[in-house]
């Protein structure tokens, strides 16, 4: 008898507006989770206009969900007023070593995120066959994804992997860095790849696929990625194309015009590779020669001509990288130890000096002054911490140039910076934009990140969606789940649909805000009172629950 006992909940989310993802407008509905998977319960209309109290008491009542439990569910979350909506894929995240380190993440599942990205800008810590060049690979991008002190016990993705699964707080999937594979393959140099080595990366990057990762990536302003010519990352793009993998790329931004050139050689990477291109952190600097338009153009261009084109982006107005990205390639070839002997050299410093002092000038802003420092190590620096490099020159009675070159050579390469990126008026003809989507570029090191570190998501949902109307919520969301997932080939995520993944954002659309700012960016939002990571409970009633259960997802 009793075989036929109807479903045991574990949580139950009542009352919600529901926004499934999909793009379509909010429905009325139940959620309920069975241990990391979802089962949506239509709600009778009439039911909205009663609020139900007595089904969270436990007496069945007017609740169909709470009806339909064959017992009483373990948790019932009331979201009368608010939004249950999937949670939010990141297509663009530094937290590839800093996770391991803090897995709780709550600069990033704060804000509603559920499942990010790692391994872009061609920075990936697999595969590295030889413990020597990932330690030299840690040290030489600290300033960008950090050096923790961390066991750095893995050679291959699905080592790396390995270490991420089930011991944070996100899912985390991953792309394979063209620098990794160079450094693997044809050492730090700055120098084309030769054929033979061109094949050995295409293999590497087929096993690495193979255990799991989802596409390439290219840096190509971070060496010794950047040193790769478009022939090697069409070849390779080529193979990533083979195992139904994507081509995500930070561009050549100091190509021919710097304005439109730099996005031709991506569309054209992708054009003979025959593989999904997509353009990270897409946006327009305020000293670029011309507006968004016409680079949205050339992305529509693409499109129209059969080409498998997307972006992302984010809605702040201020970049990050490590200092060292300020530097020529040259001096940082043949990696990190012959770069410091660079730096100690007064001739090497001397060219530098020129060759940086010229960019700086030709800029179009007082770059010393944009440029705020950050990540110090030495005590004595610290008092530097979220100081700009004008500010430190003066102190120093050093020319700028000079003063950073100092700075890299004494404190070590992890320093950071944060400067002026996206031009502010343009950040709305990306977000609103059909072909785009949301990576948040998020970095993790030093006391005074970009603000959209922590407050990407909210600020979206609250300024761009609620306050200035530039988009409506469904399509928000719609760029910020089901689109990501289908970049990336994730079939059971970024909807809310039965028999998916329970990755689940609960919010106010009244009170979602931003409040991470320039001065002050290590703020969380407010607004997010709940976040589901396959089933459990991250972020409950706006506090983190130290549950750990994202998993490492696999192409």
């Amino acid at each position: 008898m009793g075989d036929d006992i109807g479903p045991t909940f574990d949580l139950l989310i009542l009352g919600g507006t529901v926004i499934d993802g999909s793009g379509a407008e909010g429905f009325a509905a139940d959620v309920a989770i069975v241990g990391d998977r979802l089962r949506i319960l239509p709600r009778p209309a009439q039911e909205d206009a009663e609020p139900g109290r007595d089904a969270l008491a436990g007496s069945g009542g007017a609740d169909s969900a709470a009806a339909e439990a064959s017992v009483p569910p373990k948790r019932v979350i009331d979201a009368h007023g608010l939004v249950v909506a999937p949670g939010f894929i990141d297509l663009h995240s530094h937290s590839g070593l800093m996770i391991l380190a803090d897995p709780r993440h709550e600069p990033k599942v704060r804000q509603g995120v559920t499942t990010e990205l790692i391994g872009v800008d061609g920075n990936s810590y697999a595969p590295f066959p030889r413990r020597e060049d990932l330690l030299a690979f840690v040290e030489l991008n600290a300033g960008l994804d950090g050096d923790p002190p961390i066991a750095y016990d893995w050679d291959s993705v699905a080592g790396h992997l390995g270490r991420l699964d089930r011991s944070v707080a996100v899912n985390v999937a991953c792309l394979v860095g063209n620098s990794a594979l160079r450094a693997s393959v044809a050492g730090w140099d700055d120098r084309p790849a030769k054929g033979g080595e061109i094949a050995s990366m295409r293999s590497m990057l087929r096993e690495a696929m193979e255990e799991g990762a989802f596409g390439l990536s290219s840096g190509l302003d971070y060496p010794p990625g950047s040193y790769a010519d478009m022939a090697e990352l069409a070849e390779l793009s080529k193979e990533a194309a083979r195992c139904d993998g994507i081509y995500h790329t930070h561009v050549r931004y100091q190509l021919g015009d710097r304005y439109l050139d730099p996005f031709r050689e991506a569309i054209e990477i992708g054009r003979r590779a025959g593989a999904p291109a997509h353009i990270t952190h897409f946006y327009h600097r305020a000293t670029y020669p011309g507006g968004p338009e016409p680079m949205l153009a050339l992305l529509e261009s693409a499109r129209a001509e059969g080409l498998d084109v997307t972006f992302d982006s984010y809605p702040y107005e201020w970049s990050s990288s490590r200092l060292l990205i300020e530097l020529p390639g040259w001096v940082q070839s043949r990696g990190p130890a012959a770069l410091k002997r660079r730096l100690a050299d007064a001739e090497s410093r001397r060219r530098l000096a020129g060759e940086i002092g010229e960019r700086w000038a030709s800029a179009g802003l007082d770059v010393p002054a944009d440029i705020r420092l950050g990540n110090f190590r030495k005590a004595e620096h610290r008092r530097w911490e979220g100081r700009t490099l004008a500010d430190v020159a003066r102190e120093l009675s050093a020319d700028p140039v000079e003063a950073m070159l100092e700075l890299l050579a004494a404190d070590g390469l992890h320093v950071n910076e944060v400067r002026s990126g996206p031009a502010a008026a343009s950040l709305p003809a990306f977000i609103a934009h059909p072909l785009g989507m949301v990576g948040t570029d998020s970095v993790f090191v030093g006391e005074y990140p970009s603000p959209r570190t922590y407050g990407s998501y909210p600020r979206i949902l609250g300024e761009f969606v609620r306050d200035r109307k530039l988009l409506s919520l469904p399509e928000a969301i719609r760029k910020m789940t089901s689109a990501p997932a289908a970049r990336l080939g994730i079939r059971d995520r970024g909807l809310l649909r039965d028999g998916f993944f329970a990755d689940v954002v609960v919010f106010d659309p009244r009170r979602i805000r931003s409040l991470a700012t320039y001065e002050e960016p290590r703020r969380f939002p407010e607004g997010i009172d709940y976040v589901m990571v396959n089933g459990q409970l991250v972020v409950d009633g706006r506090r983190h629950t130290g549950a750990l259960p994202g998993r490492a997802l696999r192409h």
